[in-house]
């Protein structure tokens, strides 16, 4: 099976659909090599043209390599095609031959369908026939379409077909809790599985949504309603990831197929798999979370194997290995177990088997004799992954919570392990080898000459290894000179005292240099540390000056491990006691007299550190770091200050902005009331009835938007104090917009409230609810432009249901939008030219939704203007009894 996606790129010629897509002729390549081809297969091939929706090109796509493959000499037929007026596929279909539709009748009237007969006698190459997971008329030879196109594949014939993604079994509840619309034709997926091509006919979100605005998919009277409900910008873009998805699926199943019939085992990085080695042993726990992490973020795959030994015996499951299941399965990923009697060879087998690109492995847990004897699995895994990465992962932290609080000696290693195994092997047998080798010599030698050679030896020792191998060199060294220098020879007797002179002064001699190499290699090795030591040290200093608070913690962190402490951190007052500010490891003291090292800050914070006793050196050392510290606090404090005095000057800011509005805004309303009450309480004047009733208005209208303006700087307000109250209940959207819509002043727009039967309720505070919409429908009718009324729909999708607010005014620019919802943003101008409001009834309504735990979105209507979406959480209903 081949699968491809058709990019927007390869899609639709704008002459044909607009801005449409299609697949391009090169789409199916060379899916029909020639008529003779199909002629000799025994059973036709299956070509589908996937998309996440419809609208997106299928059909245009399958016609269009029909005609690319008709006009290079294969017999092609259309045998059904449904082209719902849309221009460019009524093009495509122009001059292909057609087989005639077969009537059927049913209850009364006259349907249509695929007349299959025909199209068997007919013996086309390759057959197009619509909409794979159509349900036929009762009465007809088969009761699904695909089952039409599996005859026609068994006749021998090719058929290319098409398939929205919402029809395929295995998607079609998930298709549902998407789009909140039940699909009642659905096509078991091994039927398209089985398919010899595969082809996704892609399109983005707002493309299908600008080729809808534009009437190519649907008549104009059902546009509006499809871009309300079924083609809203998240459902498309929830549907065209299921539809990658599923592909992909295809896709990598196919590869599977395709790398096991050529024998092929090398990994191909086509996509992150990730094999985490599991012995049962705590660590494990520590491996699955790091490679979920890793996984997750390269969207690859988890996977984590147990190798049981095949040596015949019953063994028992390590204990910790159940949680690890367990572990696994919250964080996606597979268990598996297998057996093996090579441990290494059986994980790096099963890691090709699966194309796995890492391998992660924690500490052994074998002793080193265990490992002498048996081998290495980490150092054998290694050898045997070849192109497979493998990640050998330390253990996690120790529980600093469990380490001995008393002091703990700090006198570092002056060399290493091996230095020292190396000195203890090669001083001793080179001190007898030196001995043996000078021996021919020892008349001319003698005792000293030979002890002066032996002295070299020793001293090159203690270099090496340090002082315990060099004495030992130095007491071997005293008997191989009395071994082989002094009479008796080849006796450990002294004859002479002499000799038994030089033998003590060689002995004092030598255990005095030993002792001053070790000294003086240990003091630079003292000093080299102090001074890396102090370089991290004033690196993290620096650092932390130029970033502030939030490089506090790594300070600390860098601080503990730096002197191998249990704990480093500040202590503030508070009161008469001290509470911690901030912490690095674990326990920290409660008090600076009980830590171990302590320094005042400022007269209210203090740094502690617990932990073994600090060396002299180390303590001179922290002075300089200790300073650092002190104005990194002095750091935060400015810092601190110079937010406060922003956010004074942004609050003074909105004063001076609010009382110029309040100035300019109000200033007009109270300029109608005060002229319409002064001209109706003038006794000089007469007015008629109708002009006392046009006064009357228009102080009732102006004092209502006086009113709104007031309401609106009050709950802004409240809002920026964190001041509003929240009581949500059960809410009926449609007694809510009842009540917004007769707050609004009567002679704004009208308004249409087109809601579906059995709405549900949303969890909102109805007052709050109420003002939010007010804001926004008043809005909307100061935007509308004469006569164009204002609709309000609804409709629920998933676990909440979205209000939507629709005018055709001038709409808002893409700018605009990212200061919409901002205080005494007033962008537009309404009728007359005029700015309308102070600018904060959006404001207000946003804050009011997000308080009840919405969301309020804009959007540009279909045709122009606005829509505001409220999407509100759906009401969850309650248990009975």
């Amino acid at each position: 099976m081949e699968l491809r996606r058709c990019s927007a790129g390869e899609a639709v010629s704008s002459a044909a659909v607009g801005s449409a897509e299609a697949v391009s002729s090169e789409a199916v390549g060379s899916a029909v090599d020639s008529s003779a081809a199909v002629g000799s297969a025994v059973t036709g091939k299956l070509r589908v043209y996937l998309g996440a929706a419809p609208g997106v090109g299928k059909t245009y796509a399958m016609l269009a390599e029909g005609r690319r493959l008709r006009d290079g000499g294969l017999d092609v037929v259309v045998g059904l095609v449904e082209t719902y007026g849309r221009r460019g596929t009524e093009e495509q279909l122009a001059d292909l031959p057609v087989v005639p539709r077969r009537r059927v009748p049913y209850r009364g009237i006259e349907l249509t369908e695929l007349d299959l007969d025909a199209l068997l006698a007919r013996r086309p190459a390759l057959a197009l026939v619509d909409e794979l997971a159509h349900t036929n008329v009762p009465g007809s030879r088969n009761p699904k379409r695909w089952q039409d196109v599996q005859d026609l594949l068994d006749a021998g014939i090719d058929v290319a077909t098409t398939l929205n993604i919402q029809h395929l079994e295995s998607l079609n509840d998930v298709v549902e809790q998407i789009t909140g619309i039940v699909q009642r034709e659905k096509i078991p997926d091994e039927v398209v599985r089985a398919a010899d091509r595969i082809e996704l006919v892609d399109l983005s979100p707002d493309a299908l949504r600008t080729r809808m605005a534009q009437g190519d998919v649907y008549a104009a009277d059902q546009v509006d309603v499809a871009l309300d409900n079924y083609f809203r910008a998240g459902n498309l873009g929830a549907l065209r990831e299921l539809a990658l998805l599923w592909l992909a699926d295809r896709v990598e199943e196919e590869l599977a197929d395709y790398r096991a019939r050529h024998g092929i085992r090398a990994p191909w990085e086509t996509k992150e798999r990730i094999v985490v080695a599991l012995n049962g042993a705590p660590q494990g726990e520590h491996l699955i979370r790091r490679g979920a992490r890793t996984a997750t973020r390269v969207h690859g795959v988890l996977i984590g194997v147990h190798v049981r030994a095949d040596d015949g015996t019953l063994q028992r499951e390590p204990p910790a290995l159940a949680g690890q299941r367990v572990l696994l399965r919250e964080l996606h990923g597979t268990y598996v177990e297998i057996t093996g009697d090579d441990v290494a060879g059986a994980l790096v087998d099963f890691a090709r088997t699966e194309s796995a690109t890492q391998i992660l492995l924690g500490p052994t847990s074998r002793s080193r004799l265990r490992e002498l004897v048996s081998g290495s699995v980490i150092n054998r895994v290694i050898r045997l992954a070849g192109p497979i990465d493998v990640r050998v992962l330390p253990p996690p932290g120790p529980d600093l919570l469990a380490l001995p609080r008393g002091p703990r000696p700090r006198r570092p290693a002056f060399v290493t392990a091996r230095r020292r195994r190396f000195g203890w092997l090669l001083g001793p047998l080179g001190a007898v080898a030196v001995a043996s080798a000078l021996s021919p010599l020892r008349v001319s030698l003698g005792p000293s000459g030979a002890l002066l050679c032996l002295l070299l030896v020793v001293a090159g020792v203690a270099r090496l290894g340090g002082l315990a191998p060099a004495a030992a060199t130095t007491v071997v060294s005293a008997l191989a000179a009395d071994w082989f220098f002094t009479t008796p020879w080849h006796s450990l007797v002294v004859e002479r005292a002499a000799d038994a002179g030089v033998l003590a002064v060689f002995l004092v001699v030598a255990g005095i240099i030993s002792h001053l190499i070790d000294g003086l290699a240990r003091r630079s090795q003292q000093a080299t540390r102090a001074r890396a030591e102090a370089q991290a040290l004033a690196r993290l200093a620096g650092e932390s000056v130029q970033d502030g608070e939030r490089a506090l913690p790594e300070l600390l962190e860098g601080l503990r491990l730096a002197f191998g402490l249990f704990a480093a951190g500040i202590l503030a007052r508070d009161g008469t006691g001290w509470r911690p500010d901030a912490t690095a490891g674990g326990p920290l003291p409660g008090r600076p007299q009980d830590a171990a090292f302590a320094a005042e800050l400022d007269p209210d914070t203090v740094l502690v550190l617990a932990g073994p006793t600090l060396s002299e050196e180390n303590t001179r050392l922290l002075g300089p770091f200790v300073t650092q510290l002190r104005l990194l606090r002095e750091l935060q404090r400015v810092t601190a200050q110079a937010a406060s005095a922003q956010a004074i000057a942004r609050t003074d800011a909105l004063h001076t902005t609010l009382l110029e509005a309040v100035a300019h805004d109000l200033r007009e309303p109270l300029a109608g009331i005060k002229a319409s009450a002064s001209s109706l309480c003038s006794d000089d004047v007469d007015w008629p009835p109708e002009d006392v009733r046009r006064f009357s208005a228009i102080i009732d209208a102006e004092a209502d938007r006086l009113n709104r303006m007031v309401a609106n700087l009050l709950d802004l307000s409240r809002l920026q104090a964190g001041r509003v109250p929240v009581t949500l209940r059960p809410t009926d959207v449609a007694d809510v917009l009842v009540a917004a819509v007769g707050s609004l002043p009567l002679a704004g727009a009208p308004v249409v409230l087109d809601l579906p039967e059995g709405l549900p309720p949303v969890e909102a505070d109805a007052g709050l609810l109420e003002r939010a919409l007010a804001n926004v429908l008043a809005n909307a009718q100061t935007w509308s432009p004469s006569g164009a009324p204002v609709r309000v729909d609804a409709g629920a999708v998933a676990d909440r249901v979205d209000v939507r607010v629709v005018d055709h005014g001038p709409g808002i620019g893409d700018r605009q939008r990212e200061h919409l919802f901002e205080p005494f943003h007033r962008s537009r101008r309404g009728a007359g030219g005029r700015v309308a409001g102070v600018g904060l009834g959006l404001t207000v309504a946003k804050g009011f939704t997000e308080a009840m735990g919405g969301e309020l979105t804009v959007e540009s209507t279909p045709g122009g203007g606005t829509t505001f979406v409220f999407g509100l959480r759906r009401a969850v209903a309650a248990s009975p009894g």
